[in-house]
């Protein structure tokens, strides 16, 4: 018995680690493509590149998991099965079951130990490869400036160089069209470029050259008579100044790579683990109900009755004298709209209708304020319930591998690619459908993640019910012991007489 188990495994793990390094590559490729724009031509080391798909790969990891798993099971048991030794070995007295048992407990090891990389690894992986994808992003300014050609990667600037790499560059040509009345010219023999500290300015220490002024053609203006103004001819003042040294300043506060520093930051609920999420929560939830309750006691104070009622409790603290000096005479009795003149009635109407105004305009930004809330809670607690589902998952396509690759008779490369690539379409659609549906609120974040393990069981279930009692996987009385056992698990006790 152990050295079927011993087989069991070693025909396990070769197929699992070739199937996980397949996945893991093209997911990295992937990546790279997405990216391609971003990193190509910005003079990057070999190091910083290496660095970046380090973490990026082990970000990976939960969505090539899966499908390792998947595509392992399905081979191995293929493979059993196509050699005719699965039936061997239940011809000797084996279930399906004790087959699988030892692979079972490989299947949990890595399933827990995926749980802890991904609640201790992937958020400190996630934090590493955004920074460094931002770095890359924003500090390779110079990169935007390609010799021989005009860059306009800036706005309001057209910057042309004839040499020159990384931040030294020769024969600089700057046009400025920040100004639109004015045309202005920068050029120089040489100069470096910087980014300044806070990375809102680009300056050019510029040598030997010359800044060109001009106003820029206006259309002509007339008067009532016809007569063409003074200043409206195509006779334009401009000047030449010459340096020998020289900054230029350029703002590239609005600058951007494609992507902004908001949204390569948005999956900040990613770059936490579950313990750092329940006090997340926490703080949220805690915050939420302050600010709330200032809303609701700000809404009361404005309410004339609970004015009133503190114009006629004191203040502690406050000197009688002030207190008398700005309160107002409170009305004996209530007022009577129809009693005022038609002054009256049109000023209190009109104070009536700026204060309804005001109140819609405050309960509208309130409730933009709560469903912003939400929607944060909503994020932390996906990312709570995707590492335990996470976990799950990597059982249950395990469980559907399995009995799967015993039913197909298949090993090697072949079907079992196929089938597993159909089967992890499904489980990529039914999580993203999750996913999706917890994003948009209509269904709850555990709801949401769990969605696909909830379909998926049923199927492992009927997979290696079907293949322990080599019965069809449609057949009718198959289906029928399982609503069977439903129903009996679910029907309702009837007492003794």
């Amino acid at each position: 018995m152990k050295r079927l188990y011993l087989f069991s495994i070693r025909s396990f793990v070769g197929p699992f680690f070739v199937t996980l390094a397949i996945s893991m590559f093209i997911l990295v490729m992937q990546f790279l493509w997405k990216y391609i724009d971003d990193l190509m031509g910005k003079g990057l080391g070999t190091w910083v590149i290496l660095e970046l798909l380090f973490y990026v790969s082990a970000s990976l990891i939960p969505l090539a998991l899966p499908l390792a798993i998947l595509l392992s099971s399905i081979m191995t048991f293929g493979n059993l099965a196509e050699n005719n030794e699965l039936t061997a070995l239940k011809s000797s007295g084996l279930s399906l079951y004790r087959i699988m048992r030892p692979l079972m407990l490989v299947v949990t090891l890595i399933a827990i130990s995926t749980f802890y990389f991904a609640n201790y690894v992937i958020p400190v992986a996630n934090l590493k490869w955004h920074s460094l994808i931002y770095d890359i992003q924003n500090t390779k300014i110079a990169a935007i400036i390609t010799p021989g050609v005009y860059s306009t990667e800036l706005d309001g600037y057209a910057i042309k160089v004839q040499e020159g790499t990384e931040d030294y560059f020769k024969d600089i040509l700057i046009h400025d069209h920040t100004n639109p009345k004015e045309i202005k010219s920068v050029r120089a023999s040489e100069g470096k470029l910087y980014k300044s500290i806070n990375g809102k300015y680009l300056f050019f220490e510029l040598n030997d050259g010359y800044v060109s002024e001009e106003l820029a053609p206006q259309a002509p203006s007339f008067g009532p008579t016809g007569i063409l103004h003074r200043g409206s001819h195509n006779n334009r003042p401009s000047r030449r100044s010459h340096f020998d040294q020289a900054t230029y300043k350029i703002d590239i506060a609005g600058f951007s790579l494609k992507r902004s520093e908001d949204e390569l930051f948005a999956d900040k609920h990613e770059m936490l683990n579950v313990f750092q999420i329940y006090h997340a929560v926490d703080s949220v939830n805690k915050n939420g109900r302050m600010i709330n309750g200032n809303f609701l006691k700000s809404i009361k104070n404005d309410h004339p009755y609970f004015q009133s009622l503190a114009y006629q409790i004191p203040q502690k603290g406050l000197d009688p004298a002030l207190e008398m000096k700005h309160s107002e005479p409170i009305p004996a009795g209530p007022i009577v709209f129809d009693s005022l003149n038609m002054s009256q009635k049109a000023r209190s109407i009109s104070l009536a209708q700026a204060k309804l105004r005001r109140k819609n305009q405050n309960l509208e930004s309130q409730i933009d304020y709560l469903k912003t809330v939400d929607r944060d809670m909503n994020s932390y607690w996906i990312e709570f319930h995707r590492k335990f589902a996470l976990t799950a998952t990597i059982i249950v396509l395990f469980f559907i591998g399995a009995p799967l690759g015993a039913i197909v008779r298949k090993g090697g490369f072949g079907a079992p690619v196929v089938i597993a690539a159909l089967l992890f379409m499904i489980y990529f659609v039914l999580i993203s459908i999750g996913e999706s549906l917890a994003n948009s609120d209509v269904v709850s974040p555990f709801f949401g993640m769990w969605f696909a393990t909830m379909i998926l069981t049923p199927i492992a279930f009927i997979l290696l019910r079907a293949a322990a009692n080599d019965a069809p996987v449609f057949n009718r009385e198959n289906w029928s012991a399982i609503l069977r056992k439903f129903k009996k698990k679910n029907a309702p006790a009837v007492p003794h007489k």
